[in-house]
């Protein structure tokens, strides 16, 4: 997803555009007071989910079955960090974590119940000589 990056935060496109079509409307062009981009793959690796900005004022926002609404998710790659901060969130469970696992599902070798696969092979296979 392609984001744009203001005010120290990084927003969905259509909100970065929406805050930037706002600004130019009520002021000359200053490229120190608008929004820059949009830049690619949810603003680069990062060592957790990024998710707009905006949050639940999100053009783009994800509502969960209870109401709560979370700002776009920004589709950005992680890190060897960021793929350990996943599989910890999975661990503990919630709606975000269970979105997130769906998200990254190859990036992280999450299985379909949610665990890393990694893991799960280990914790499941004997050595041959031992069966």
């Amino acid at each position: 997803m392609n984001v744009y990056i203001y005010a120290s935060n990084i927003w969905c496109e259509e909100c970065g555009k929406a805050i930037h079509e706002r600004i130019m409307s009520k002021m000359a062009f200053n490229s120190d007071d608008f929004p820059k981009g949009p830049y690619p793959d949810g603003g680069g690796e990062s060592d957790s989910p990024q998710h707009c900005a905006a949050g639940p004022d999100c053009l783009n926002a994800i509502e969960f079955d209870d109401g709560v609404k979370i700002g776009a998710w920004l589709e950005n790659k992680l890190t060897e960090k960021g793929i350990k901060y996943v599989n910890n969130a999975i661990t503990k469970g919630s709606e975000i974590s269970e979105m997130w696992a769906d998200y990254y599902r190859d990036y992280c070798n999450i299985n379909k119940e949610g665990k890393n696969e990694e893991t799960t092979t280990k914790e499941n296979t004997r050595p041959l000589d031992s069966q």
